[in-house]
């Protein structure tokens, strides 16, 4: 095989290759239709993201001179590569929505109606509702050469019309109107004779009878939009003072920074022209969308009553075995750690030692990171009761975690009210560790209990993320944690620790430490063996490391969801090195890395993946496993990825993934729903068993005196 160019493969490429994985899931056709829907939702959502972010800022590093990245390739040349393979994704993401998608709906009842199908009744129907509702929601903005485009904010759907008097000589004229998002875009049509469930879109609606806004003019063309601005600049990190109003601009600055994208619906050539030219971009940045635009929006439509056939069946995620239902988690912490497997088992255990510790009065402090949590945030309100309950309650709320920043200043405001301490981040670094720590008086003195995560604190993502985390009492990892938090929100220096592991001061150095030292104890009897699951590869360092690490024999087993830079299989450089790739049900989101360690094996647990921001850029955590049991089911997790031949795909030296499939012979695996199965059947057997013993209580648990 020809040496390949380049030792790395491009970031964003790869990140642009991890979108198309997920529309793979959308095109499967035995995959009921409503989930398909969802995954072509996805991918929409994910492309807002990475226009927002990677294709910002490979503008700015294009007009900035930037020279060429690891792979090779200039700015000029990844943003003409980009746009070429995000219009090849998008042709098939709407090919597949409007051939088979949207058919199989109408086909089960549930259809989609567009302008020029509407029949006289749903016609009637629509142009009431438009004059009832919609018609005084809408602000028609004129848009004229010689003054400033109008103001079209961030993601925001609009409708474009051009207008003429009809006179001779008059000129055209050009408008603009927002589709309001405070009313929900899925429009549904009154139920006819034969019961099907049809529904029709706001913006068709605002397009079909929008020639009322403009008395005395006629449409001639009209078409729909959206602007995806840059959203990738930071706060100023200076502003200690008013950090929270600094970061509060930062949001309003999203609205009006400069066009990256426009996406247009295929009416009319001359209006998407048009746009293009009044907000400054190229052909490369004008994507026409062959059906309904933005379809993130449609996430909804996903979870429509009475449609359950149309999804799959649900599966359910289950309390614990190891910890107890019906009692404080106190006792069954301190005696042993317990690991749980999110969405497998259950977020409850974490929102119960939460509110256990806000109600037990032995409980004197309770510390947390809050990076990115729900809407109506269980964990929030027990920091809160806790505070109120008169415990001292400390919350770094991270202000800089992107897209969730206004989410996260409301939380952080409501929590200083209740009487939290709460730390606003930290001066040019990222919280991204996920650490909870309560502490608890007891008879023999006073004893910590910590939750150390993969995963965000909150109760929505729970149960959609794959995340793993661990309950803890060891008088050493608790320790070391409530050094973690002093570093985190006071002036103490960030110590040297035994088990916790902290980026940006040691990380990256362990991490490469624990890379090579793997290499040098590889031997016959114990061959090098590291086994490692994440989010995203991209840090060079690390990639050179595992380079060096194959090239003296060590086996690397790599599972990596997003964004891989490393080239597997090349000889000389990466031969032992293998990558896989699952995209499934469930996000995969936990990071976990094993190193045979010449037979002393280790297993640890981060927040952080090998990418430069998350070693260099944030604050993050490993952790390690150090209970056998524990240690023995994590591998067990690790190593299920690897027999997955239903929805794994494989890296070539090319740069292709090549999907999995069953042998001649071999019985298809799916590595969550083994995962999920064997988890159910363990649950059945314990708890389907009858009781062989009672348990006496001699006096209530501490919690409850």
């Amino acid at each position: 095989m020809e040496k390949p160019k380049s030792e790395y493969f491009n970031r964003d490429l790869s990140w642009i290759d991890f979108n198309a994985r997920v529309l793979e899931e959308g095109l499967r056709t035995e995959t009921p239709p409503l989930e398909r829907l969802k995954f072509l939702t996805i991918v929409s959502s994910n492309f807002d993201e990475f226009f927002m972010v990677r294709v910002a800022a490979l503008k700015r590093a294009a007009r900035s001179g930037v020279g060429r990245d690891p792979s090779g390739l200039t700015c000029e040349q990844q943003l003409a590569l980009v746009a070429e393979r995000v219009r090849g994704i998008v042709r098939r993401q709407y090919d597949c929505l409007t051939k088979e998608i949207l058919p199989a709906l109408a086909k089960e009842g549930l259809e989609l109606v567009r302008p020029g199908f509407y029949s006289p009744f749903q016609m009637h129907y629509l142009e009431a509702l438009f004059q009832r509702e919609v018609f005084p929601t809408l602000t028609p903005l004129r848009v004229e050469e010689d003054a400033d485009f109008p103001f079209t904010g961030n993601l925001r759907l609009h409708a474009a019309f051009l207008l003429s008097k009809g006179e001779a000589g008059e000129a055209e004229r050009f408008a603009i109107v927002q589709v309001p998002s405070s009313l929900e875009r899925v429009v549904w049509l009154p139920r006819e004779e034969d019961g099907r469930a049809r529904w029709t879109l706001l913006d068709d609606v605002v397009l079909t009878w929008g020639y009322k806004l403009f008395p005395g003019y006629s449409v001639k063309e009209a078409s729909l939009f959206k602007v995806v601005r840059d959203a990738d600049f930071a706060v100023d990190e200076e502003r200690d003072d008013d950090f929270v109003e600094a970061m509060s601009e930062v949001l309003d600055g999203r609205e009006q920074s400069h066009p990256v994208r426009i996406s247009v619906s295929a009416d009319s050539p001359r209006l998407r022209d048009e746009l293009a030219r009044r907000l400054s971009l190229g052909s490369d940045d004008v994507y026409e969308m062959p059906g309904p635009i933005d379809l993130r929006s449609l996430m909804d439509l996903t979870q429509t009553k009475g449609f359950d056939k149309l999804r799959e069946p649900v599966w359910k995620n289950w309390w614990p075995l190891g910890l107890p239902e019906d009692e404080p988690l106190w006792e069954t912490i301190r005696a042993r750690d317990v690991m749980l497997h999110l969405p497998y088992e259950s977020f409850d255990p974490i929102v119960r030692l939460v509110q256990d510790a806000a109600a037990d009065p032995q409980v004197l402090a309770i510390k947390a990171t809050l990076y990115r949590t729900s809407g109506d945030s269980p964990i929030v309100r027990g920091l809160e009761e806790a505070a109120r309950n008169g415990k001292q309650v400390t919350a770094l709320v991270e202000l800089k975690a992107r897209f969730d920043e206004g989410r996260n200043i409301a939380w952080a405001e409501r929590l200083e009210q209740a009487g939290v301490i709460v730390v606003y981040g930290l001066a040019r670094l990222k919280v991204h560790a996920k650490a909870c720590m309560v502490v608890r008086r007891e008879t023999d003195g006073v004893k910590r209990y910590v939750h150390l995560s993969t995963g965000n604190y909150n109760d929505k993502t729970a149960k959609l993320y794959g995340d793993l985390a661990i309950f803890s009492a060891n008088d050493e990892l608790a320790y070391e944690t409530s050094l973690f938090f002093n570093s985190i929100t006071g002036y103490s220096a960030v110590h040297t620790m035994r088990k916790l592991v902290v980026a940006p001061t040691e990380l990256k150095h362990r991490i490469i430490a624990l890379i090579d030292r793997e290499a040098k104890r590889s031997n016959q009897e114990y061959p090098g063996h590291i086994i490692a699951k994440m989010n995203s590869l991209a840090d060079i360092d690390v990639i050179d490391a595992l380079y060096r690490a194959s090239r003296a024999g060590v086996k690397i087993q790599l599972n990596v969801r997003g964004i891989c830079m490393l080239r597997p299989g090349v000889a000389a450089l990466s031969e032992n090195i293998s990558v896989i790739s699952i995209v499934d049900r469930y996000l995969e989101h936990a990071r976990i890395f094993y190193f045979a360690n010449g037979g002393s094996e280790e297993l640890y647990l981060s927040s952080a993946d090998w990418m430069p921001r998350n070693l260099e850029r944030r604050v993050e955590l490993m952790f390690p496993i150090l209970q056998e049991d524990l240690k023995r089911r994590a591998l067990g997790i690790l190593k299920t990825y690897f027999r997955d031949n239903c929805r794994s795909r494989t890296l070539g030296s090319d740069g292709v993934w090549t999907l999995m499939r069953p042998a001649e012979g071999e019985a298809p695996f799916r590595a969550q729903e083994r995962i999920y199965e064997a988890m159910r059947e363990e649950v059945e057997a314990i708890r389907g068993a009858p009781r062989q013993e009672f348990v006496v209580r001699r006096k209530p648990p501490a919690a409850r005196e």
